[in-house]
């Protein structure tokens, strides 16, 4: 009799995770600001400003965040980040992301634009692995916009 509410439960629990996507909206992100860190000649570390907005009315909690930056249509680097971060319910949020780049994968018109602070269209895409009471749910994003 226990092992049949065992199971019961197991399977409303995944049932229940895999219908959070129907309940929650994705959150969205714009890059805000790039700011250069030289490892050496050919390779840097960028640190980007992304504002995260949960539209939802309840709290999210990243527990790691995966992601590709492209600027002016060039792959500029990944990164990652493997600590948690709470993005409260219908506010916005600034995280600091790291990307390891290297420059010799740039074009000399991307480089030229954050130089010079012209504009710069961007597009960044991953994965979110968002905590949830259940367990982990990955959430797939991509986002373009235009850094000014």
């Amino acid at each position: 009799m226990k092992k049949q509410y065992l199971i019961i439960l197991f399977a409303l629990s995944i049932l229940l995770v895999s219908c959070l996507s129907l309940v929650m909206q994705n959150p969205s992100f714009v890059l805000r600001e790039i700011t250069l860190k030289p490892l050496s000649l050919t390779e840097m570390t960028l640190m980007i400003g992304l504002d995260v907005k949960n539209p939802n009315c309840f709290d999210l909690t990243f527990k790691s965040f995966e992601y590709t930056i492209y600027l002016n249509n060039e792959e500029v680097g990944t990164g990652h980040l493997e600590q948690e971060i709470l993005i409260p319910s219908s506010s916005t949020t600034r995280v600091m992301a790291p990307i390891s780049a290297e420059l010799k994968n740039w074009g000399g018109s991307t480089i030229r634009a954050i130089l010079t602070g012209d504009k710069l269209l961007y597009k960044i895409e991953g994965q979110i692995d968002i905590k949830t009471v259940l367990g982990g749910v990955k959430l797939p994003f991509s986002q373009e916009g235009l850094l000014n």
